[in-house]
């Protein structure tokens, strides 16, 4: 790890390697030196995403330090003169490619580097330039090309067909350095060869105007002018400064990856398509380091359009599976992004030719005051007590294009955990005249947002009180009214989810469903050690049956599934999604109908937001926030936050201002 020094930064001690430690920058290299330089290897081929092949879990879910895994590299590499993706296991240690296994068949997700030329070549297309010109644009430095993913049209975009494409959509700025997703291009639409790196078609809907205003948010570009934004004469200046200091230091400690905080232990991990992963998550209770997961991360995510204008029809994008979060993944800023006493893991991820390639300060974690942990006031005595609760911060933030998702876990004192994606950056806009189009909303003149969706799958690989898990279904159900006389009374029923072909679970509203995650282990009370899961923002998705994107984002149907651990099964909508029309990921795990009783499962859960943007989302949105949390269930024999010391009521913590 490389970490700069800087006020209010932790640096990191003296590191103790560990299996799961992501792959340095050197060890890429390496892995990619010894593919290169076999026989097997072309001059065509290329590295798409290369990370730590994570060895086999170990039953007792620790690593022996006297048998220490080879330390091996995953590669995913592609060779466009051949059509071919090909998975590469490379034994960094012995120096030697263990496996070569060619996918036949699939598509990659985009190398890093294939898309800085993109706009450069759509831009000498004369058609496109004819586009621009019917629209007035004649000064084509002011245009930006975003390559989206292709999507799926039909067959014409099948393996057996087309050569790996994106669909480059154009927008223009006003001057140069100016908001460019203002002034959207309606209507014209690239099909570009990445194979080739050329221009296959052109096609024009029919001219839209671009829009007439700026949608400035940046103050040198005049964002307070009473043409841009009318209602505001310049920044708040009542806004007073709040400064977060921990005079002592943070109440955590980073060993390599490895972080302690609150009886809280867990690895960071990080590659570049799934980008922040947490490794080994344990807690201590009463001296005993009780585990509760295995491994977490995103598993996949998808923003399918609701609006049937030709210009967006298809948007679908799977930013992870087709872009990769890491490779998204933003060199983060101390008091902007994160705030506090802060320490930054750096994130490694590799370019086209198998360069190692930093982004500094790639995750951020701190602490956070979370208000009131517990409070109680005897008012017959007028004795209260009360403790304040603190949470750990573990986080990072992806720019996709337009978007920005901020992907944050937090830790609490009581015990729980919380994931929580925060959405932001810019709307994907379309230009129009006239009335609003039906299938989005106005946010400025001439500019629409279309309806959309986002959905978040994250994978959860269980391991409450070790690797024997089971999965229940806790509805709460109103009494028999022959024995409710006052019609007051309800009770929880259990389902245990026995097998995968019960694997894919329905929200209840009508119940106030949740599910728990049970042990094999007793509590005093008797009952299984457990968690539950308890979901928010469950969304309905509007993916209809009959579009393609139905069956390439099966785990949007469903906001919980339930598999047994594999190895090979990590991501909701399957390996290679890319121009792919064919069903795959989690639909596909549950074939086998594995046994979910007592064993090692694992749980996934789909997060999403119904997004009908508003003009308060222009020029720039601010957060939206969704996602879900895991709590204990009879885990600890009473609250786990009891210990929590007093705040002294002294030194600014708890300080009465009078008014």
């Amino acid at each position: 790890m490389a970490l700069d020094i800087a006020m209010n930064e932790q640096v990191a001690p003296a590191a103790t390697s560990h299996p799961l430690d992501p792959l340095s920058g050197a060890e890429i290299e390496k892995a990619a030196g010894i593919i290169t330089a076999s026989e097997r290897a072309t001059d065509t081929l290329r590295f798409v995403m290369i990370s730590l092949e994570e060895p086999p879990k170990p039953a007792t879910l620790e690593f022996d330090p006297l048998e220490v895994p080879a330390r091996k590299a995953f590669a995913v590499t592609y060779d466009a003169a051949q059509k071919l993706v090909t998975e590469v296991v490379v034994d960094l240690d012995a120096e030697t490619v263990e496996s070569w296994t060619p996918v036949p068949g699939r598509f990659p997700c985009y190398l890093s580097d294939a898309m800085l030329g993109v706009e450069q070549q759509v831009k000498l297309d004369p058609r496109w330039q004819e586009a621009m010109r019917k629209r007035g644009v004649e000064d084509f430095d002011l245009v930006m090309v975003d390559p989206w993913p292709a999507g799926y049209f039909g067959p014409q975009d099948s393996y057996e067909t087309s050569p790996t494409i994106c669909r480059p959509l154009s927008f223009v700025r006003a001057a140069p350095g100016e908001h460019g997703y203002a002034r959207p291009v309606e209507g014209v639409i690239v099909t570009y060869d990445m194979d080739a790196g050329r221009v296959l078609d052109v096609t024009d809907h029919g001219v839209v105007p671009l829009p007439p205003k700026a949608g400035n948010y940046s103050e040198k570009y005049e964002m307070f002018s009473p043409e841009n934004r009318p209602a505001f004469t310049g920044f708040r200046d009542d806004l007073k400064e709040i400064v977060i200091t921990q005079p002592n230091g943070p109440s955590f400690t980073v060993d390599g990856y490895g972080v302690t905080w609150q009886k809280w232990a867990f690895r960071v991990g990080f590659n570049p398509r799934e980008g922040l992963v947490l490794h080994t998550l344990t807690y201590q209770d009463r001296g005993v380091e009780r585990p509760i997961m295995y491994r977490a991360a995103l598993s996949e995510m998808v923003v399918p359009y609701g609006d049937a204008a030709p210009t967006h029809w298809n948007k679908n994008v799977f930013d992870m599976g087709e872009v990769g979060m890491g490779m998204s993944a933003n060199p983060l800023t101390l008091g902007c992004d994160c705030l506090g006493e802060i320490f930054y893991f750096d994130g490694v991820v590799n370019d086209s030719l198998g360069h190692a390639v930093v982004i500094p300060h790639a995750v951020c974690m701190h602490e956070e005051d979370y208000g009131i942990a517990w409070k109680h006031t005897d008012f017959r005595t007028e004795e209260v007590e009360v403790r304040r609760s603190r949470r750990l911060v573990v986080s990072m933030i992806c720019t996709v294009g337009n978007y920005e998702y901020g992907f944050f876990w937090y830790l609490y004192t009581d015990g729980s955990i919380e994931y929580q994606v925060k959405l932001t950056g810019v709307l994907t806009t379309g230009a129009f005249t006239g009335e609003t189009p039906k299938y989005g909303v106005a946010v400025a003149p001439g500019i629409y947002g279309p309806h959309h969706q986002h959905f978040f799958n994250v994978r959860m690989d269980m391991a409450i009180d070790g690797p024997n898990n089971s999965v229940y279904e806790i509805d709460s159900v109103v009494e028999e009214e022959e024995l409710n006389p006052h019609h007051n009374a309800w009770y929880t029923t259990a389902t245990l989810v026995k097998s995968e072909r019960e694997g894919a679970r329905d929200w209840n509203w009508e119940t106030n469903r949740y599910w728990k995650i049970t042990s094999d282990r007793l509590n005093e009370l008797g009952e299984r050690t457990a968690y539950k899961l308890e979901p928010h923002d469950v969304v309905k998705p509007f993916v209809q049956q009959g579009s393609y994107i139905y069956d390439r984002a099966r785990f949007v149907q469903k906001p919980v599934w339930v598999t047994r651990y594999d190895p090979k099964e990590r991501y909701a909508a399957g390996d290679y999604m890319a121009q792919s029309a064919q069903m795959q990921g989690l639909p596909v795990y549950l074939e086998d109908d594995a046994g979910l009783e007592n064993t090692d499962v694992v749980l996934w859960y789909t997060v999403g937001t119904h997004h009908i943007v508003r003009p308060e989302d222009w020029p720039v949105m601010p957060c939206a926030y969704i996602g879900f949390q895991l709590k204990p269930v009879g885990f600890f024999d009473g609250n786990p936050a009891l210990d929590l010391p007093p705040s002294a009521p002294d030194g600014g913590h708890c300080t009465h201002h009078e008014g």
